[in-house]
């Protein structure tokens, strides 16, 4: 595949994804209301079309079929509304036709066939078309040979078939074609096109994609703008030397997204053959016997990112500023004496770090995007699974638009809805389970995020039944998991079997869970963005999944410690204050602990030396600096050598083989490269109380 041919792909990929989510949100709010309101019908509409019209000029079939039979309901419904009793089958309607659209998508983005027969479904969408407008059959037969475009006004008479082929005849219009090109198709475009001369060289580049030799009129498309208007008044003819080179493109010109209608001249005569859209796809199909080409395609994975027009817009200004600051850098003039020269560099090298600090900022916020993304595509797995399981359950998002790394945002897609199709099958009790308590009917799946500065905490919540424990430990036990006496493990040890490859608390399997995998599949993909998963559950009342995510992978602000030979990075965000003590500030706990008091209050202190088995010179309390960090779960004091100073590095993730070891429970979440090439150990803060 060519480049072009690749990024049009990329963008294809990316609009029909943030469509289909966006339809599917449309879609739910309708059906909990019961009703279609006008914007809605409206906005599906042209979500149906523009997926017609992008997926046929991807020559996508299987895609543009079904998007356009979706269009066709949502014209008739948008034109002579329709009846509150069809609306549950629509509903249905609607969801199967997003999820088999959804489904072909990624086929497309794994190099995967697309589907050939859907004449089963396609047959469906057409009956129930004819259903709800049995009353105007007549209106029902124009639609279907009317392709209208999303942004065209609809005259709301209905046109007949007849009068319809009328305006379109080639014999009122003057038809000048080559003898030596006797076989032409004369193209229309949507009223609202514009620039419809450009328009037409598009069309010309995917004709040609399949046949090279034709002509064309208006000639000058490429050059004269005013040709959109002799396109506009008379169409686009494409003349062909032969008949069968004319009905290789058909499908071409008929699926073209700005094709309103077309009018086939196929006899040597110039004769004029008027032919509705999809008349003409039969014909052509009745004589070649071939499908148009959609199946053969180059995998490409969506890795594109809406991005704010201002942010570009100040990207671009900051980059002049650099390149004006470089040259100030770079350049010394010949006058200027050596304290002259050295002080200029100095005041230049200030202003490049700040505008090199200003861009990472902007380059930065780019890859940030809102979590609402993910958010939004579990109310379709709430809804579907609340009609499968027979459940009342209702899904609450809290603090949607926090913003994440994109590559983070790519990676917990799967684990959230994993765990929401968790909540909904085996947490949210039965109707009849759910009655027996004093909890209200409808089940609550809670989705929330939340920005702490230095990380992102996600919440996945239900408030069904809760986990046993003891449930959790005997089946660990039954599977030989357990490396201790039972009474030895804490709660928080007992969760994490859960996170174990191939453990499950169901006995019986069902579509959504009990084959062992899920949990760990959370964990992996967690980690594989830096954070880590705890679990809390409470038999009766719920249970709670917390995700704790670095904000980005890329950069963070970082104050470097040392103890003994090795540098520690500790992000500056979970840093509260750092000062000298004695060993009279020093007191203990029942357990023998070491704790200090700051401001009235006491935390524990965490020796690093000891926690590592690091040899160092500084064990004294007197002698080193102890520095009071604050996780959203913990506050508490680490005791360390000395301060080097705060630094921004750049997170490289520990290699994978390392997992085996749980490096991650012990405190570390990566590392960075300095600037000598040492590296210097990043400390997980939270992790490193709870596993010491």
């Amino acid at each position: 595949m060519d480049n072009n041919m690749e990024s049009m792909l990329e963008v294809y990929l990316f609009e029909a994804n943030d469509l289909l989510e966006h339809l599917d949100e449309i879609l739910i709010n309708c059906e909990k209301a019961n009703a279609f309101d006008t914007d809605s019908i409206n906005e599906i509409f042209r979500i149906m079309h523009t997926i017609k019209g992008s997926s046929a000029m991807m020559q996508f079939n299987s895609l543009m079929t079904i998007s356009h039979k979706a269009e066709d309901i949502f014209y008739y419904v948008r034109e002579n509304g329709i009846d509150e009793k069809y609306n549950p089958e629509l509903f249905d309607l609607m969801f199967r036709s997003s999820d088999f659209i959804k489904a072909e998508v990624s086929k497309v983005e794994n190099n995967e066939p697309l589907t050939t027969d859907i004449g089963t479904f396609e047959q469906e969408i057409n009956d129930f078309l004819k259903k709800i407008s049995q009353n105007e059959p007549e209106r029902t037969e124009v639609q279907s040979q009317v392709q209208v475009p999303a942004q065209t006004a609809v005259p709301s008479q209905s046109i007949p078939a007849e009068e319809f082929s009328k305006q379109v005849q080639a014999s009122d219009v003057p038809v000048r074609t080559d003898p030596d090109y006797p076989y032409a198709v004369r193209v229309f475009f949507d009223e609202e096109t514009e620039m419809e001369n450009l328009r037409a060289v598009m069309l010309i580049n995917a004709v040609r994609d399949i046949y090279q030799d034709i002509q064309y009129e208006p000639q000058d498309i490429e050059t004269n703008p005013a040709s959109a208007d002799e396109i506009i008044k008379n169409g686009f003819l494409i003349s062909f030397k032969d008949q069968q080179g004319m009905k290789s493109v058909l499908k071409i010109i008929e699926n073209f997204v700005y094709t309103k209608n077309y009018t086939v001249l196929d006899k040597p005569d110039n004769a004029p053959k008027a032919e509705s859209a999809e008349k003409t796809a039969s014909a052509e199909s009745e004589h070649s016997g071939q499908e148009t080409p959609g199946a053969v395609h180059s995998a490409v994975k969506q890795n594109l990112i809406n991005v704010n027009l201002s942010k570009l817009d100040n990207l671009m200004d900051l980059m002049g500023e650099i390149v004006i600051t470089e040259s100030m850098v770079t350049t010394v003039p010949s006058s200027q004496s050596g304290a002259e020269v050295d002080n200029n560099f100095n005041k230049a090298s200030r202003q490049l770090r700040k505008l090199t600090d200003e861009l990472q900022e902007i380059v930065m916020s780019i890859r940030m995007v809102p979590i609402s993304g993910v958010f939004q595509k579990m109310n379709r797995i709430v809804r579907d699974m609340s009609k499968k399981l027979d459940k009342d359950v209702q899904l609450v998002m809290i603090g949607e638009d926090t913003e994440v790394d994109k590559t983070i945002i790519d990676n917990i897609g799967d684990p959230i809805m994993h765990l929401v199709r968790n909540g909904m099958d085996h947490g949210i009790e039965t109707k009849e389970e759910r009655a027996q308590t004093n909890k209200s009917p409808k089940g609550t799946i809670t989705l929330s995020a939340q920005n702490t500065g230095g990380e992102i905490l996600i919440t996945v919540q239900d408030d069904g039944k809760g986990i046993d424990k003891q449930s959790v430990l005997q089946k660990a036990k039954k599977q030989g998991l357990l490396k201790k006496p039972e009474k030895e493990y804490s709660t928080r040890e007992i969760y994490n079997f859960l996170l174990m490859p191939g453990f499950s608390t169901n006995d019986v399997v069902t579509e959504y869970s009990g084959r062992g995998v899920g949990m760990d599949v959370v964990k992996k993909n967690v980690e594989k963005v830096g954070g880590d998963v705890s679990l809390l559950s409470e038999v009766g009342k719920g249970t709670k999944i917390l995700f704790k995510i670095p904000l980005t992978l890329a950069i963070v602000n970082g104050m470097k410690i040392s103890v003994g030979d090795t540098v520690f990075t500790i992000p500056i965000n979970n840093i509260r204050q750092s000062f000298k003590v004695d060993q009279s500030s020093i007191h203990y706990d029942t357990d023998m602990h070491e704790i200090i008091m700051v401001r009235n209050q006491y935390y524990p202190v965490l020796r690093l030396h000891k926690i590592f088995g690091i040899e160092t010179e500084i064990t004294d309390i007197s002698s080193g600096i102890v520095i009071l960090v604050e996780t959203h779960e913990k506050a508490y004091c680490i005791f360390a050598d000395t301060l080097l100073g705060e630094q921004q590095v750049v997170v490289k993730s520990l290699p994978l083989y390392l997992n085996q070891y749980n490096v991650k429970e012990t405190g570390i979440t990566g590392c960075a490269i300095l600037g000598d090439g040492s590296i210097s150990l990043i400390l997980d803060i939270l992790n490193l109380y709870n596993n010491n």
